[in-house]
C-alpha cells in the first residue's frame, strides 16, 4: 500500500463498494477538527486528478514513475495527500492490469498550488510521453469515509447544473475478494450503459485488493439515477451485508477544470 502524505490517520467509519458510485447514508460521523470544514466555501483544499496513457517507447520511464510512488511527485509545495495509481486494462475495471495507463490523485492546500502542480515540468512530462492525457481540478462538495485514514475537506456546494466528478475507493478484505470480483462485470456494464456517464475508469493502489473508480457525470441527477440502478443497488447490498471492506471512501466533486482526452472522449473547460 502506498503511503499517504501529510494527514494524520483516524479510524474509518464507512464501508463502501468501489465498483459502485453511491451507498445508503451511513451513521453520523464525527471527524477530527483538523478535517472539518463548511460546505459552500471557496477557499481551502483543492484536489487534482491526472490520468495518462504512456506511449510504448516510454514504458520503462512510466514503470519507474509508478514503482517510486509518491516520491516521484518531487514534493510540490502545498501537497498534503498523494496517491500514485495503476489502472485496469484499457482503463477498465477488470483483474487484468494495464501496462500503460496510470493515475495520480493529489490534494493541495490552495488552488494556486494545484495550478502550479498542473503547470509543472513533472505533469507536462506526463503529457508529452502519453497518447492520452486528462487532468481535473476539483473541489469536494461531499465526502464520506476515509483513504489511508484521511478524509477530503469539503470546500464547495453541490453544483446546480453541469458536470460532477466522483471518486469511490475501498480496501477489499482478502476473504471477500472473490465475491467482490464476481459482481464486477454486471456493475461495469450498468455503468457503461448509464445515461449521463461521460467517463468511467478503474484505478487502484494494488491489484485485486485496493481499488477505486473515477467517474464524470453530466450532472448530479444523472449520477443519482445510476445510484438507484439494479446492478448497482445489488452490489451495494451485497457489500454492506458481506462486510467486504476494511476501509472505504466516497467523494463527489465540483470541477473547476476538466481538460484532455481519456478513452477517446475529449474534455475542455
Amino acid at each position: 500500500m502506498l503511503p499517504a502524505r501529510g494527514l494524520p490517520s483516524f479510524k474509518p467509519e464507512l464501508e463502501h463498494n468501489p465498483m459502485t458510485v453511491e451507498a445508503p447514508p451511513p451513521a453520523k460521523t464525527v471527524q477530527p477538527a483538523y478535517l472539518k470544514s463548511s460546505a459552500g466555501t471557496l477557499s481551502g483544499r483543492v484536489a487534482v486528478v491526472v490520468l495518462f496513457e504512456v506511449l510504448p517507447r516510454h514504458r520503462l520511464w512510466g514503470y519507474s514513475c509508478f514503482v517510486r510512488g509518491p516520491k516521484a511527485l518531487a514534493d510540490p509545495p502545498g501537497l498534503v495527500f498523494a496517491k500514485v495509481l495503476g489502472s485496469g486494462h484499457q482503463g477498465g475495471f477488470g483483474l487484468q492490469p494495464s501496462g500503460s495507463r496510470q493515475a495520480r490523485f493529489c490534494l493541495f492546500d490552495q488552488e494556486q498550488e494545484a495550478d502550479n502542480f498542473l503547470a509543472s515540468p513533472l505533469v507536462q512530462g506526463y503529457a508529452r510521453r502519453s497518447g492520452e492525457f486528462f487532468s481535473a481540478k476539483l473541489r469536494a462538495y461531499s465526502c464520506r469515509g476515509s483513504w489511508s485514514g484521511a478524509n477530503i475537506e469539503v470546500t464547495a456546494e453541490a453544483p446546480s447544473a453541469g458536470p460532477i466528478m466522483s471518486l469511490t475507493r475501498a480496501s477489499i478484505r482478502p476473504s471477500r475478494a472473490r465475491q467482490f470480483w464476481r459482481m464486477q462485470p454486471a456493475s461495469e456494464l450498468a455503468l457503461a450503459q448509464s445515461q449521463g456517464c461521460l467517463m468511467a475508469t478503474g484505478v487502484g493502489e494494488a491489484p485485486f485488493l485496493r481499488q477505486a473508480t473515477l467517474t464524470v457525470w453530466s450532472d448530479v441527477a444523472a449520477m443519482d439515477n445510476y445510484a438507484r440502478s439494479g446492478a448497482h443497488l445489488a452490489a451495494i447490498q451485497a457489500a454492506y451485508g458481506g462486510g467486504f471492506f476494511s476501509e472505504s471512501m466516497f467523494a463527489r466533486f465540483s470541477p473547476l477544470a476538466l481538460r484532455g482526452v481519456w478513452r477517446g472522449r475529449t474534455f475542455g473547460s
